[in-house]
């Protein structure tokens, strides 16, 4: 029995986690473990959303047994505090395990460059429950900031300094600045008196961007009324102060930290050769240069790939990269094949300035664009998505477009407000029931003259090279029945149309003509044995789906239905005008309006309920939370 090991379910341990268990899913021989201290996967790059208020808590989080349901992972929930190389075992206080691959993912922590005072009194930002205790600070002291009547105090309280202006910092400060004015408004307090402070020692925010964007993200943050301090030396953070400089000192009780990272703490204490603030130095393979069998992955690898000067970036586009060129080589390694090196492409960086706006330095390796603004905000939401489909497939990827698109409060999207209102169901019953009504009488209408004779065609225009007799027959035909919605519209193309019908691009025309000449036509141009049960079809469908809107039974199903219907009689150039009522009633009651007054109040939790339990569904994550 081969044992790997994973420590570290951030994103470089939860993707090479999955690689590998695709790998060896049916090797009985190989047993994966994935160990980490929490439950849960945090989306790092969410943070900033959570602290400001943009997003629920739980968004930023994915339970790990969630993640690797179905696979053949097992989640061990434990704190290593030692690693023994040289008889292949991790240890904890409780417990010891054993492994012949070992992956080091355990990410990073803040590093505070022997700053005094900044490790103690500052708050850090790089955890879920970093996070978390930062939102509620920022609601503290708009609270106790509105009750506070000492002037210099409430100035303290109202004056937020975030330290480092990289990426994370940038994040930040721009979702603070955007959630000022709710607070103020909630708080009765005048936003001119809140004070937004983002510092560095560097010359510039964000260095790793082109200059350009530098200056486009520097007007969005002065936009936004924010303090934009660079080459300032940090020299001291006090309890309730900090040194911006010899002269320049801030009193701010709620100071975070983001200036910079360094390997994590049991990383630190490894024997192992380490470059770059406790980074572990890995050969082209990933493999540590000390410890044979041990991989290193995400933040954790000091990597000079071949023609570059400087070692593969902390990003999570790294850790993806890497995930499948570690599970690649410990397959071979089992194997007895080749193993691959590292050649990672990275396509670029982004940021966001709040929730609307952003810029990016985005393309591929050698070939970049610089974005901003709305494309800037697409790209990050793109590739937030990607890696989310990764990790947790439709599942999370549902949920993600919820709370940044759908279920945003205060317009807080980077598509506005457009898409995030929401209205009361109940005000769609009485369109959703008259639809189904609409639909259920043509059905029956249409049913009384099958009952009559069921041969009769007056769903399917006649053939284009009928006789002229038969075909002005059916025009008759056709012009009695175009109040009805279905089969409203032209006659055949030998005579005049009785009543404006929808017009049909040609090629459309065209697709529809061989359909139908391949399916209901004869040679001679009368219909086939399917056409007389197409329609039949067709009329029961108009009754059933009526009768499901009425009801209230699996409307978004029916509404779709009934959209469908539409589509196939306007392709054959029989749909009346008002058939574009039908369409966006139908439209209208697809997003849940069974859910009021109707059968799917009851069905589909129940339904839901079922679904999940089955096991391909929790393997491959269909279905939402």
């Amino acid at each position: 029995m081969k044992k790997i090991v994973i420590l570290g379910g951030g994103y470089g341990g939860v993707l090479t986690a999955k690689k590998l268990a695709k790998k060896f899913k049916n090797d009985k021989d190989v047993e994966i473990k994935l160990i980490d201290r929490n439950p849960y996967h945090t989306l790092l790059t969410e943070l900033h959303e959570v602290s400001a208020n943009r997003a629920p808590e739980d968004s930023i989080k994915i339970d790990l047994k969630k993640i690797f349901a179905g696979l053949k992972v097992d989640v061990v929930l434990d704190e290593i505090s030692n690693i023994d190389f040289k008889n292949k075992k991790l240890k904890s206080d409780k417990a010891t395990y054993a492994y012949d691959y070992l992956v080091i993912g355990t990410g990073s922590k803040p590093t505070f460059f022997g700053i005094p005072g900044a490790e103690e009194n500052t708050f850090s930002f790089w955890s879920y429950d970093d996070a978390v205790v930062l939102k509620r600070q920022i609601r503290d002291m708009y609270t106790k900031a509105a009750k506070e009547k000492n002037p210099a105090t409430r100035r303290a309280m109202l004056t937020f300094v975030i330290i480092g202006a990289g990426f994370t910092g940038v994040e930040l400060v721009g979702e603070m600045a955007e959630q000022r004015e709710e607070l103020c408004k909630e708080f009765f307090i005048d936003p001119s008196e809140v004070r937004l402070v983002v510092a560095d020692m560097a010359p510039k925010i964000l260095p790793i961007l082109p200059e350009k964007l530098i200056q486009k993200a520097e007007a969005r943050l002065r936009k936004l009324k924010v303090e934009i301090v660079t080459g300032a030396k940090i020299t001291e953070v006090g309890t309730g102060s900090v040194a911006l400089g010899e002269k320049n000192i801030v009193d701010a009780q709620t100071i975070v930290w983001t200036a910079g990272v360094e390997g994590s703490e049991i990383v630190g204490n490894l024997d192992v050769q380490q470059q770059g603030r406790k980074r572990i130095v890995t050969n082209e393979h990933l493999e540590s240069v000390d410890h044979k069998n041990v991989y290193v992955v995400g933040d954790n690898i000091f990597f000079i790939p071949e023609g570059e000067e400087r070692p593969v970036p902390q990003m999570v586009e790294n850790a993806e990269q890497a995930a499948p060129v570690i599970a690649g080589n410990i397959t071979a390694d089992i194997k007895g094949t080749p193993k691959k090196a590292y050649k990672p492409g990275f396509h670029g960086t982004m940021v966001s300035i709040g929730s609307r706006y952003g810029v990016a330095n985005v393309g591929l390796p050698g070939k970049f664009f610089m974005l901003t603004g709305f494309m800037a905000m697409l790209s990050k939401h793109f590739i937030n998505m990607f890696y989310l489909s990764q990790v947790v497939g439709f599942n999370k990827v549902w949920t993600y477009m919820m709370h940044e698109f759908f279920h945003v409060e205060n317009r807080k999207s980077f598509v506005g407000g457009y898409f995030s209102k929401r209205s009361p169901n109940f005000w769609l019953v009485p369109l959703r029931m008259l639809l189904g009504g609409m639909w259920l009488y043509e059905g029956i209408e249409k049913i009384r003259k099958i009952w009559v004779d069921p041969n009769k065609i007056f769903l399917i225009p006649a053939a284009p090279y009928a006789d002229a007799t038969s075909a002005a027959s059916v025009a008759v035909d056709a012009v009695k029945t175009t109040v009805d919605a279905q089969s409203a519209a032209s006659a055949v193309s030998t005579a005049k149309e009785a009543v404006s019908a929808l017009p049909v691009p040609g090629f459309i025309y065209d697709i529809s003509n061989w359909f139908m000449d391949l399916m209901f036509y004869n040679p001679d141009g009368s219909y086939t044995f399917l056409a007389k049960w197409f329609q039949i079809g067709m009329v029961c469908a108009e009754i059933v789906f009526g009768v499901m809107l009425i009801v209230g039974l699996f409307t978004a199903i029916s509404a779709l239905a009934t959209i469908g219907m539409a589509v196939m009689i306007w392709t054959t150039k029989m749909a009346a005008t008002e058939m574009l009522w039908y369409v966006g009633a139908a439209i209208a009651c697809i997003g849940g309006s069974g859910s009021v007054f109707g059968l799917d109040y009851y069905v589909l939790p129940w339904l839901k309920k079922q679904w999940k339990r089955i096991p391909l569904v929790r393997r491959w994550y269909l279905y939402t939370d």
